[in-house]
C-alpha cells in the first residue's frame, strides 16, 4: 500500500464500532463478494457450546458488498492495523486481505478487508434466513447477544442508506422470535 493512506473496509460491526480513529469514511462498494451470516462466532458472539454468528464477506464471482470504508488517521496506521488482527484474527477464519474497493465518489482505492475462510470449520455458507435467525437469537458471546450485532448493523446499514432485504428480514424475524405475540 506504501505511502497511500490506509483504509479498512467494514461491512458489519465495524461500520458502528470500529474502535480506531479515522479521518474520513464514505459508502463504498466491494465487488465479488456478499455480506452474510456465514461463520459461526465461537468469541464474540456466541460460545464453543452455543456459537452464534457474525458477518463475513463470502467470495461469489458477480456478487457486491456495499459498507463503509474509513481512512485511518495519518501516524495510527501500525496501532490501528495490531488492534485489527487481534480483533478479527482472533480463531483464524478470517482472512486479511487488501482489495480494491469503489468509493461513493468514484475513487477506486485499496482497503485492509477481513474475508471469511471457506475452508475454516466456523464457515456455515449457505444455512437458510430461519435457520440463522433462530441462531442469532439464542447466542450470547464475550461482546453480547448476538442479536445486538445483527440489530446494531441493519440499523446502520438503514442510517447509511444501504439496502440489504437478508439483514432487514432476519432483524425483523429475531423480533418476532424474541416476542412472539
Amino acid at each position: 500500500m506504501g505511502n497511500s493512506p490506509l483504509w479498512v473496509f467494514g461491512y458489519g460491526s465495524l461500520m458502528w464500532n470500529p474502535g480506531f480513529s479515522f479521518d474520513d469514511r464514505s459508502i463504498a462498494r466491494l465487488s465479488d463478494y456478499s455480506r452474510s451470516f456465514c461463520m459461526r462466532s465461537i468469541h464474540h458472539r456466541g460460545t464453543v457450546a452455543n456459537p452464534g454468528l457474525v458477518l463475513a464477506l463470502d467470495e461469489h464471482a458477480g456478487a457486491g458488498c456495499d459498507g463503509l470504508a474509513l481512512c485511518v488517521r495519518a501516524g495510527d496506521e501500525d496501532r490501528t492495523l495490531d488492534y485489527l488482527r487481534e480483533r478479527e484474527l482472533i480463531s483464524s477464519a478470517y482472512l486479511e486481505k487488501v482489495l480494491h474497493i469503489r468509493l461513493r465518489g468514484g475513487q477506486l482505492v485499496e482497503a485492509v478487508t477481513f474475508v471469511v475462510d471457506a475452508n475454516h470449520d466456523q464457515y456455515c455458507g449457505g444455512l437458510p434466513l430461519e435457520e440463522q435467525a433462530g441462531i442469532i437469537a439464542d447466542a450470547v458471546g464475550g461482546r453480547g447477544p448476538n442479536t445486538e450485532y445483527l440489530h446494531n448493523t441493519a440499523s446502520h446499514l438503514k442510517e447509511l442508506g444501504i439496502e440489504d432485504p437478508d439483514l432487514d428480514w432476519l432483524s425483523k424475524r429475531v423480533r418476532q422470535l424474541a416476542d412472539p405475540r
